[in-house]
């Protein structure tokens, strides 16, 4: 299934009741990359209150990929409601942090919830955003008399991250779009006996 993601890191901030919110959002590839960046906004605010975070790290309906912390905030008033608000964007590929300099003026649990929601979803309005293509894994083996014949299929389906080793026949390993997967297979049939296609 292909999806949206950020295009780019984005930016705003928000004062609630003396309080301010800066949400910051970023695409990344996987779990490590979201801590890497949440590390980097820490850093960037040192003396902030707060850094509370969420993040979905892969597709957005993969649960796996999810993630959140209240970072000191009282349980359930911004990790969750952060990304509660991911989930209903069908962003995928994303962090968010919302980092807070305290005002002085308590808001109360629903009052934080709705400040770090209103905060996630503001900056989403605004962020940028691109679509990721599902792909998957293939091999292929074919005798070297046919290489023309697959560089040129190499080309016609654009795939991507293409790795070739020239070993007792030509082998190929590569990134397919899966929507594309039945063409492909289809672009095979006149050489279906000269060259292997394995899903990885």
């Amino acid at each position: 299934m292909d999806y949206m993601r950020p295009a780019a890191y984005h930016s705003t901030e928000l004062e609630i009741r003396k309080s301010r919110f800066i949400c910051d959002i970023q695409p990344v590839s996987d779990r490590d990359d979201a801590l890497r960046f949440i590390e980097s906004i820490r850093a960037r605010h040192p003396k902030a209150n707060h850094h509370c975070w969420s993040y979905i790290a892969g597709a957005p309906d993969d649960p796996h990929q999810w993630n959140c912390s209240d970072d000191g905030e009282p349980k359930g008033t911004a990790g969750q409601p952060m990304l509660n608000v991911l989930r209903h964007s069908h962003l995928g590929n994303i962090c968010a942090v919302v980092t807070r300099y305290f005002g002085g003026i308590k808001l109360g649990t629903g009052g934080l919830a709705r400040a770090y929601s209103q905060s996630v979803q503001e900056t989403l309005q605004t962020a940028p955003t691109e679509t990721v293509v599902a792909t998957i894994a293939i091999s292929l083996t074919a005798p070297y008399n046919l290489t023309g014949e697959l560089e040129q299929l190499i080309s016609q389906f654009k795939l991507d991250d293409c790795k070739r080793n020239f070993a007792a026949e030509l082998e190929v390993t590569a990134q397919l779009e899966l929507n594309r997967l039945t063409e492909f297979r289809q672009a095979l049939t006149p050489f279906q006996h000269l060259i292997t296609l394995i899903i990885n």
